[in-house]
């Protein structure tokens, strides 16, 4: 059963809202309109951004929901399993491609907010 191009627009606007919203807790400086979600078949990234939050957020995000990635989710999963303390993170390689770190979303934004929060202090 495939889903229909209605339902893939709707499951990509419904990340590309998280993301802006998530942002937008950790970047409490930056006013509605400020970050977007870019209209479906817009040219660039999936979230757009001002030049004042395009300053305190130096990146291109791009936004991708789908069924696909079932495996890397069972490998992540398995670095979510391992003993001890510490954030899970799953390193993947592709041949003829750089290698990719991926981590929780949340934990990933955090991260940004606070390098981006140190940095601006020194």
């Amino acid at each position: 059963m495939s889903i229909s191009v209605a339902s893939r627009k709707a499951k990509g606007r419904r990340l590309q809202d998280w993301v802006k919203d998530q942002l937008y807790k950790r970047f409490s400086s930056l006013e509605e309109g400020d970050i977007r979600g870019a209209i479906m078949g817009e040219t660039g990234a999936d979230i757009k951004l001002s030049p004042l939050a395009a300053k305190q957020i130096p990146l291109k995000i791009e936004c991708k929901a789908r069924e696909g990635y079932k495996g890397i989710y069972d490998a992540y999963q398995q670095a979510t399993g391992h003993e001890g303390k510490g954030e899970p993170v799953l390193i993947i390689k592709m041949n003829r491609e750089a290698p990719l770190a991926i981590i929780n979303a949340s934990y990933f934004l955090d991260l940004i907010k606070k390098d981006i929060t140190c940095t601006s202090k020194t």
